[in-house]
This record gives C-alpha cells, structure tokens and sequence, in this order.
C-alpha cells in the first residue's frame, strides 16, 4: 500500500471505559514499557504471553501466538480493540533456524488472521531493522544510500531477517483483504537498550571503530549503522502507531537521532560505507536511520539520547 502524505494520526482525549488493546510478549524485553505506555494512555491494556507473570496490565492471559486456536481465543476473551505483537523470539542465537522463521512468521500470520475474523482494527507488529539486511548478517551490510530510508532494498539472508521481512509481507497481503485490519504498521526496531545499559555501553566505554573492534563489537555495530532506540521512545511509538488513522500497511523505520559514536557521522560514511553517496550533509551525530517517516505519519519523533 502507497503511504497516505499529510495523514498524521491525532492523539484524542477519551473518555469512559477505554479501548481495549492486547499487548503480545508483555512479559518480554520491551514489552512492560509498552504496557505502562499505554495504559498511563488510558488505554485497557490485557498482556498475552506464553509464560504469563506480573505486568502492569489490566489482565493477564496465557497464550502461544504459534498456536491459531490459542490466538483466536485470547483475542476474543480480551475483547480486543486493538492488538500490538511483541511476542516473537527476539533474536536467532538460542534456537534452530526454523523455530526462530516460524516464530515470526506464523505468530503474525495467526495475529492477523485472528484480527481479521474478530474484526480488530488496528495492529502493531514488532518488525526489526533485521528485515532490512542488519544485524546477525554473516556479511558487511548491504547498503546503497544514507540516511537508510523505507524505500531501501532489503537483503536479509538469517533466519531471523528472513522472518521479519516475510512478517512484513504477510502484512501487505492482510492489508489488501476487503475484511483485513484497516491499519497495519510494521515497526523496524534496531537494538532497544535500558537506561543502564546505554550508560555502560556507550557512555562508559570509547565509542570508535578501533574500540569497537578491539572489543569486538564493530561487525555487529556497523551492520546496524551504530543505531539505538531508548525502550521509553519504542514504547511511544507503539502508542503512536496504535492512535494512527491511516489506512493500509506502512513500515516505519526507529532509531535514536544520533547515533551510539563519538565520532562524527560524517566521517563514519567516509571511513565505513565506501561508495555510498550520502544523500544529505550529516551533522554532528546525526543518525544514519530517516525516522521521517514516522514523524509525518505518526507524529513521533525520538527524545532520548545516551548522551
């Protein structure tokens, strides 16, 4: 679906009994922040996981988004007015390659499926800046222009990549059905560290590609274009992305707007992506990853810095 220019959602103040939105993988890494957002919103927020536990939702349901039938029915027991999925393996490291494939792929085909037959709106799904070609790449990225925008190729070859691509594509076919969720949005999250961990890995540690490489960091660093998002700034986009009208599909790249190095942006394309012609003037820090997108759609922009 074509991006819908000037339709930037509008946050409304609500009131009496508030919608309801099911958040998948509550219990995981971002997903308590999500949760908190969106019920300090004012939004009735049921958690979905596997492993249940303690969430700051306002209920908890056990459930295996692997599973359709366990799916439908969590949905339909919440009473879903809107459904963000979080719930997926959040990295290839620990599992086989087709476990982590299906993880991504069919949950969100189950998710959508789901949405569709209890006539659910609007749904968020946790895509990542691993459907692009990044992270847990074998190989230097494959990149052709900067600042990386959605209109980019993508060039995944990992398991988990090829997931959240796939993941993706299965939302375009959903937002072509005539009784689909009306609004999709694909969230390309890049690496979401807590407040601590930003400060130790950024703030307490040279951030230069010696350093990097020295403490073998700079593979991974450069095939995600040194980005980085504060988990409160994620959390914000969810709700964002949940308020938006739009009709249709849209990947939205996330990133911080600086990036995680003391050296200047500019001399970093120099240095580290060879033969690629910037299509801007970086300054300073400046992120190498256009959120422009979700400004113009979304209304978000990121707030929070190592720095």
């Amino acid at each position: 679906m074509s991006e819908s220019d000037g339709n930037t959602a509008v946050t409304e103040e609500r009131s009496g009994t508030p919608e309801t939105v099911v958040v998948t993988g509550g219990t995981g890494r971002i997903g308590p922040t999500v949760v908190r957002t969106l019920h300090e919103a004012g939004y009735r927020v049921v958690n979905v996981s596997r492993s249940g536990g303690d969430t700051e939702a306002d209920a908890d349901l056990r459930a295996d988004m692997v599973d359709a039938g366990e799916t439908y029915g969590a949905f339909a027991t919440a009473d879903a007015d809107a459904v963000v999925h979080l719930g997926m393996l959040s990295t290839p490291d620990h599992d086989p390659g087709h476990v982590v494939f299906e993880s991504n792929v069919m949950s969100t085909y189950n998710v959508l499926q789901a949405a569709e037959a209890l006539d659910v709106d609007t749904v968020v799904l946790a895509s990542s800046l691993s459907a692009f070609g990044a992270s847990f790449e074998p190989e230097p990225i494959r990149v052709s222009d900067l600042p990386l925008d959605e209109a980019h190729p993508v060039t995944p070859s990992n398991p988990y990549g090829m997931g959240k691509h796939v993941l993706e594509v299965t939302a375009d076919g959903f937002a072509l059905r005539a009784d689909g969720p009306r609004t999709i949005s694909s969230l390309r999250f890049p690496w979401m560290p807590t407040d601590e961990q930003m400060r130790e890995t950024f703030a307490r540690a040279e951030r230069t590609p010696a350093a990097l490489r020295e403490a073998g960091h700079f593979e991974t660093a450069r095939n995600t274009l040194f980005s980085y998002l504060a988990r409160s700034d994620a959390a914000e986009l969810v709700r964002s992305a949940v308020e938006a009208e739009f009709e249709g599909h849209e990947r939205f790249f996330a990133a911080a707007a600086d990036t995680s190095m003391d050296v200047p942006t500019a001399e970093l394309v120099d240095e580290l992506y060879p033969g690629v012609e910037p299509g801007k003037s970086f300054e300073g820090h400046e992120a190498l990853i256009s959120t422009e997108k979700a400004e113009r759609m979304l209304g978000w922009e990121p707030e929070k810095s190592w720095r």
